[in-house]
């Protein structure tokens, strides 16, 4: 809680915009959460609070439409999140023992990745293989861990993949809500998770809800290829900011 008191209230400002931004873009395009709020949130604590801090919001605000997710993901979704599950304690703990300043210039470009993971050439609808989801699920186990974005590899996975935008996002929101659930364990597991974190997740979920709710109405109304073309631009502003905050570094 005296985590809570060091901050100012332009930070606090600047967390709560952050988090309805994010959650907006969560609610239209299937993710973003932790991609856009944990380096955000990053500039006021360590990476390893920050990622635990969206983790929060991220069950919250997942355990709130987790009957429709449920119903609507594709069944790779449970592969995969059984697999993040499995990997992201070792993420973690590697997130705890990397110097904070190396932790932020590598979750930066975690987040540039994903925006060039979607360059690669479509695929067809049909499920991938066994050992390319497995791939996937490893991998954003890792990815939860250390930087709390369980994204880059699940994003490309479903979105290069010519199927519905119904089955896409309710299927990474499983996967991420479950990696964000994957993450809490793991941080209360290490010693790292302490209620100032679950405090401030808490009073950042209006906001988050709220944008969600804004972002998941405008879902309902556009077509699959201005989805598309959507999440390429959310991804395209999340790679730039990226590159400018390690150029900047």
């Amino acid at each position: 809680m005296e985590m809570l008191a060091s901050y100012t209230a332009l930070q606090i400002a600047v967390a709560l915009a952050a988090a309805f931004g994010a959650a907006f873009i969560r609610g239209l395009a299937g993710f973003g959460l932790a991609i856009l709020l944990v380096p955000v949130l990053a500039l006021a604590m360590s990476p390893v609070e920050a990622v635990l801090a969206t983790n929060v919001v991220a069950v919250l605000i997942g355990l709130s439409e987790i009957k429709r997710i449920m119903r609507e993901a594709e069944k790779s979704a449970w592969t995969i999140s059984l697999l993040v599950v499995i990997a992201t304690f070792p993420g973690l703990y590697l997130l705890s023992i990397t110097a904070p300043a190396l932790a932020r210039v590598l979750i930066a470009l975690i987040a540039l990745s994903a925006f060039f993971a979607m360059f690669l050439p479509k695929r067809p609808a049909h499920q991938p293989g066994a050992v390319q989801t497995g791939i996937v699920g490893i991998i954003s186990g890792l990815l939860t861990g250390f930087a709390g974005m369980p994204g880059p590899p699940v994003v490309p996975y479903y979105l290069g993949r010519d199927i519905p935008k119904e089955i896409a996002k309710p299927s990474m929101l499983l996967i991420f809500t479950i990696a964000a659930g994957a993450g809490l364990g793991s941080g209360a597991a290490i010693g790292l998770l302490d209620w100032g974190l679950i405090v401030l997740g808490v009073l950042l979920f209006p906001a988050v809800l709220l944008g969600n709710h804004v972002g998941a109405l405008a879902f309902g109304k556009v077509s699959d290829t201005a989805w598309r073309i959507f999440v390429m631009v959310v991804l395209a502003a999340t790679a730039l900011a990226s590159l400018a905050r390690l150029l900047g570094s």
